[in-house]
């Protein structure tokens, strides 16, 4: 487990919401940078380079409970249920889930997970105010009845897995994509930004994805050329470092890792980045893809800075049992 000091004070300035009346709870109040003015790298851009983990996230849900409506922010009856539930005991090992057959457990122990702090945000979805994700088109819901099952999650014992294909990009350790790459999950949420004259360069610590992102106003690639992480190309809007994303392919999700919901090829993502003070950095990302869903949906939340964090290796390939041991013991089971 990792602690991020810095994020409590980015975290208490979203508060400003939680102490006002019900009917003004409508929208989670972000951390804004105020009179605080950023730092310049040499070249005079925003300064944003650093470690900033997701991990103090981790225990937020993508989308609200329902039972909170359009409330952004927990109460203090409710901060201190969801602090009680992370500090239960981790599960053993032996508690690992099972597969239905009765065969050992495909997921990893419980306590191979990291868990930050508990916040109060209820959601990391903050637009459409229920935070959730909006409607499907008929098109979305018919290409998501369309995905393979295996494609959501491998513990679930179902199959056919027949080959590689058969599993999810994430599963087959090539990528989250760019949204499930910036959502705190798990493990290895680390998230580093280094800059240059003319660049912005984001590393994802999971999958050990790298976006070197470019300054200067270039086009996107053609449209009929797409990749896993997409084009990404950014500009400064101010202090806020402004990613779009195009050129993605509709192999990964919008969801956990990479996975539960997937997106169509037409997907934009739009991406800010504000340093509101020294040790917070307030990170934002509108997902827009027509052909899934019936309107853009944002989700928004801090990320504290950690100069003592290690970014570890993601040895993803090398590692992955799980992929040989999936396809191996379905042939035995042929």
């Amino acid at each position: 487990m990792r602690t991020e000091p810095g994020l409590i004070a980015g975290v208490a300035l979203i508060l400003v919401a939680f102490a006002l009346p019900a009917p003004a709870q409508e929208a989670i109040v972000l951390p804004s940078p105020g009179d605080w003015t950023p730092p310049r790298t040499p070249w005079g851009d925003p300064d944003l380079q650093g470690v900033w983990p997701g991990t103090p996230m981790m225990g937020v849900p993508m989308e609200r409970p329902r039972q909170f409506g359009e409330r952004a922010l927990l109460t203090d009856e409710e901060l201190a249920e969801r602090q009680r539930r992370a500090d239960a005991p981790p599960v053993p090992p032996t508690a690992a889930p099972r597969a239905p057959a009765g065969g050992a457990g495909t997921g990893p122990p419980g306590h191979w997970g990291e868990r930050g702090d508990p916040q109060r945000q209820t959601s990391l979805i903050v637009d459409p105010p229920d935070g959730r994700m909006p409607s499907m088109t008929p098109e979305g819901e018919r290409r998501t009845a369309a995905v393979p099952s295996t494609w959501y999650y491998d513990n679930s014992g179902g199959g056919p897995f027949n080959e590689p294909t058969d599993l999810s990009a994430y599963d087959r350790c090539i990528t989250r994509g760019v949204i499930g790459s910036m959502l705190p999950v798990g493990y290895n949420a680390g998230n580093e930004i280094v800059q240059a004259p003319g660049y912005v360069a984001l590393r994802n610590e999971m999958i050990h994805e790298t976006r070197v992102i470019p300054l200067d106003g270039r086009s996107h690639l053609p449209t009929g050329m797409h990749q896993y992480m997409g084009d990404s190309i950014g500009r400064w809007d101010g202090s806020t470092l402004v990613v779009e994303t195009t050129n993605l392919t509709n192999r990964t999700g919008a969801g956990a890792n990479g996975r539960a919901i997937f997106h169509s090829d037409a997907l934009r993502v739009v991406e800010r980045f504000t340093r509101v003070d020294a040790t917070t950095l307030r990170y934002e990302m509108t997902i827009d893809d027509p052909v899934m869903w019936t309107q853009p949906w944002t989700m928004a939340f801090p990320l504290g800075l950690d100069p003592g964090y290690g970014m570890f290796e993601y040895a993803c390939h090398e590692g992955n049992y799980g992929l040989r041991n999936i396809l191996s013991g379905s042939r035995a089971s042929d």
